[in-house]
């Protein structure tokens, strides 16, 4: 693709400066770490959710595709549903023990708080 590719534009008002540079804001995502060296913590949450218990990882450091990834593999493997946003996966329900075990097969390093 070219640096001066007119599509990438279309909402850009004209400038008379010869030296300007148009930037996009693209993101770019973070390179996943290896599951040995990713830390995550596991801990049973209930704020904000009504009584009912949520299992919550966090501290997961990687692309989004790979924290779904995860999350779905141990939904799966707990037979329940969750969710995967922002480096943290809910699996519903009080699955502690059974997580860190299932991220320690996997190779994370994997702590109940």
């Amino acid at each position: 693709m070219k640096d001066n590719d007119w599509k990438q534009r279309l909402n850009i008002v004209y400038s008379t400066n010869p030296d300007m540079q148009y930037e996009t804001d693209d993101v770019e995502e973070e390179e996943t770490l290896p599951p040995s060296k990713q830390k995550l913590r596991i801990m049973l949450d209930k704020r904000n959710r009504k009584g009912k218990e949520v299992t919550l990882v966090t501290g997961f450091v990687g692309s989004d595709d790979d924290l779904k990834d995860l999350a779905r593999s141990l939904k799966t493997k707990c037979g329940v549903g969750g969710s995967a946003r922002g480096g943290e996966i809910l699996i519903q329900g009080d699955f502690r023990q059974r997580v860190k075990d299932l991220l320690s097969a996997e190779g994370y390093n994997a702590k109940i708080i």
